[in-house]
């Protein structure tokens, strides 16, 4: 494998990592006063089955997935990142008000779709401007930066929802109404982004998939990620489950919140440590860690198992979310940065249809320690297949790091 060790600079960021990290900080602070909440009213007040729950969260992810390639192809053509992410965030911020009004499951298919449309169009050009303005040595350091703030959001959403909940006396609709005004918040801070064009924009001419197609370690890597992606079902079955052991409407808000506190604490730190350690060894521990958490959930028979759980998800979901952009960017050109990151989103997104419904369905059908069993050992089997490629890779550009 080639050796691409290079020392972290020690550089102040740029203020576009900033800006991006604070209007993803108050979209999260919307998007997570709804999420650790959704499940339980999808569930209880609007009386959804657990499928229907895989298929809400699956469909959704799947087929808006697909804009994410688009996008990072358009953003990439043209050389601008602020209008997709002013579009995308906007359309997320639609999505608030149909989930308040919603009166049943299909509704809030349709407003869980509008969101991740909304996500699917401003991911890959948010993540390219990260990328635009950092150099390699220090990306891990800029995209944990990002995931701390962003994940500070997450913790202050879940923060606010438990307080609103006591003061409207457990209305949910209340709070969810409530998630429009830090929505709207992260649209101005998008204005204060300087543009940065990409070296050699023009990329996009091409189709998004010609346009991504960058060698076979990128085409590996998206490998690995499909099949990690298909044990990776959605994070509302973690906070199902929490439930079902026994924890309230208010002590599951206050896990997620106590996961999402731990999050933004190690995002940084993590990232960090995986520009001087090695991005790819960090990524292929992952995997494992992954398998472990899922078999615990599988195994989890009290209240506090998952809580103890949930706070440890918090690292592997800094890995996910920061330090696995990182690795991938130093496998992209810098003119297709945003196309390889959009198929990249894509091909998560897509993967995500069949993980969350097969998972809804498992539990239906036999209870949760085979749903969660069944995700531990997809993750260990895609770290195995990693470990492979890498080691297939000797010498081909993967880099030891």
């Amino acid at each position: 494998m080639e050796d691409r060790t290079v020392r972290p600079s020690r550089q102040p960021l740029h203020r576009n990592v900033w800006f991006a990290g604070f209007v993803s900080l108050f979209n999260d602070a919307s998007s997570e006063m709804v999420y650790p909440l959704l499940p339980i009213f999808l569930t209880s007040v609007l009386k959804a089955s657990r499928t229907s729950l895989g298929v809400v969260e699956g469909v959704a992810e799947a087929t808006a997935s697909l804009l994410k390639v688009f996008s990072g192809v358009l953003s990439d053509r043209f050389g601008n990142r602020k209008l997709p992410m002013a579009v995308g965030y906007g359309f997320s911020l639609l999505a608030r008000p149909l989930v308040a009004t919603a009166g049943s499951w299909g509704t809030v298919f349709w407003a869980r779709f509008l969101d991740r449309a909304g996500k699917g169009i401003r991911t890959a050009p948010r993540d390219a401007v990260i990328a635009d303005c950092t150099p390699v040595q220090s990306r891990g350091r800029a995209y944990g930066v990002h995931r701390a703030l962003d994940t500070a959001g997450a913790a202050v959403g879940p923060g606010v929802a438990i307080l609103l909940l006591s003061v409207f006396a457990w209305d949910i609709r209340a709070v969810l109404w409530a998630s429009v005004v830090p929505g709207a918040v992260a649209l101005v801070f998008i204005a204060f982004i300087r543009e940065q064009a990409p070296p050699a924009p023009g990329a996009g001419r091409h189709s998004p998939w010609r346009a991504a197609a960058v060698g076979g370690p990128y085409r590996d890597f998206l490998i690995v990620t499909a099949l990690f992606t298909l044990a990776n079902s959605s994070d509302t079955f973690l906070l199902l489950k929490a439930q079902s052991l026994g924890l309230s409407l208010g002590e599951v808000t206050g896990a997620y919140l106590a996961f999402n506190l731990f999050y933004a604490a190690v995002a940084g730190p993590i990232g960090a440590f995986s520009d001087r350690w090695g991005k790819g060894r960090v990524t292929l521990l992952s995997f494992f860690y992954y398998g472990a958490l899922y078999e615990g959930f599988a195994l989890a028979s009290r209240a506090w198992h998952a809580v103890v759980l949930l706070l440890l998800y918090g690292p592997f979901q800094a890995v996910e979310e920061g330090v696995k952009k990182a690795y991938l960017s130093e496998l992209l050109p810098a003119d297709r940065m945003a196309s390889g990151m959009g198929l990249y989103h894509a091909l998560k997104g897509l993967a995500l249809l069949p993980a969350s419904v097969l998972t809804g369905f498992l539990w239906d059908r036999f209870g949760s320690a085979a749903a969660f069993g069944l995700c531990a050992a997809l993750s260990a089997l895609a770290g195995l297949l990693f470990a492979a490629l890498l080691t297939f890779r000797r010498g081909g550009g993967w880099g030891v790091r």
